[in-house]
């Protein structure tokens, strides 16, 4: 299933880099502005990787729906972008993974529901991203994942055919994705998982425990 491959497409946020103490930091300041207790980071991690609805759930229980929710989620955005980098860091075995990769011919990037607006600054501010032949955000097609069209857009960026790249995501919408877009698929179980790990229910074709693991199934 992977001899063919030519490429690796990964989410961003719970793939590549671990952003929750940034995303949890922005949400939480909300909090401790209007007088509410602070909550640790281990109770925004779970839903970091579903950005300003995952935060603002936690933060304040609302969702989308919620007559606040849009002003709210700009005031998310501003205290994020003020800090974007403050803490995030690549995951553990990230940079050798890419090092890897390219040392190998394959072409890698980036396929992501954060809007460009972050994903573009932030990834020219992180030197990991400086060999990154594709970079696709939330809003970089009109439809976001678990839709395919943002990984036919990379693939088409890439200059290959979508089942030569295989795609690796922490998140179910990450494999339902990639299954719509006719790549292998892989789960990051080191990611935040969406609140719901269970992992061997979204269909993936195999899942890696740490980044480097993927390695293994390229050769």
């Amino acid at each position: 299933m992977f001899e063919q491959v030519q490429a690796v497409l990964f989410d961003l946020d719970g793939t590549l880099i671990d952003s929750a103490p940034d995303l949890g930091a922005a949400a939480d300041q909300m909090r401790t502005d209007r007088g509410l207790p602070s909550l640790p980071l281990d109770v925004y991690r779970p839903m970091a990787g579903a950005g300003a609805r995952g935060m603002l759930g936690i933060a304040f229980g609302i969702t989308p729906e919620h007559a606040d929710f849009p002003s709210l989620r700009e005031e998310f955005f501003r205290n994020y972008e003020r800090r974007m980098t403050a803490s995030t860091r690549a995951f553990g075995g990230v940079a050798e993974l890419v090092e890897a990769l390219v040392g190998r011919g394959l072409a890698w990037g980036v396929v992501t529901n954060k809007s460009m607006r972050f994903t573009a600054p932030l990834t020219a501010a992180m030197p990991l991203f400086a060999t990154a032949r594709a970079i696709v955000g939330g809003d970089s097609t009109p439809h976001s994942k678990p839709h395919p069209a943002p990984l036919f857009e990379a693939a088409r960026q890439l200059g290959l055919p979508p089942q030569r790249c295989v795609y690796v995501g922490d998140d179910e919408r990450d494999i339902v994705a990639g299954r719509a877009a006719g790549m292998p698929t892989v789960a990051a179980t080191y990611g935040y998982l969406g609140g719901t790990p269970e992992v061997a229910a979204w269909g993936a074709d195999t899942h890696i425990a740490s980044p480097l693991q993927l390695l293994a199934l390229l050769k």
